[in-house]
């Protein structure tokens, strides 16, 4: 998968100030398999650096996934019998988030 090989490149030190930058968003896709495509499309169009990736599928119904980003963290919580996932995000990067806010809306 794509998001393995983005975690083989590596990470560059930048010093930065000690600020976050945070969005949260409900979108419509509910399918594990779909958001964890579209999302780390868009961590790599929006050039984050992903670490790691985690995923949990609940034993009824429901989904949770976490990137894990040299810029913070991604995550994304199914509510498969309310048709909702709540996508929220924290980076110390603006400038990949603001594009990020803007690609969200083709998901």
């Amino acid at each position: 998968m794509g998001y393995l090989l983005n975690m083989k490149k590596k990470e560059e030190y930048k010093e930065l100030e000690a600020e976050m930058f945070h969005y949260d968003e409900w979108i419509t896709n509910v399918n594990p398999e779909d958001i964890k495509i579209e999302i780390e499309q868009l961590l790599n169009y929006c050039e984050f650096t992903i670490v790691n990736f985690t995923e949990h599928f609940f034993p009824v119904k429901g989904y949770t996934a976490v990137w894990l980003l040299a810029e913070s963290h991604l995550a994304v919580h199914t509510f498969p019998d309310k048709y909702k996932t709540y996508l929220q995000i924290s980076s110390c990067n603006n400038d990949k988030l603001q594009l990020l806010k803007q690609k969200l809306t083709s998901l």
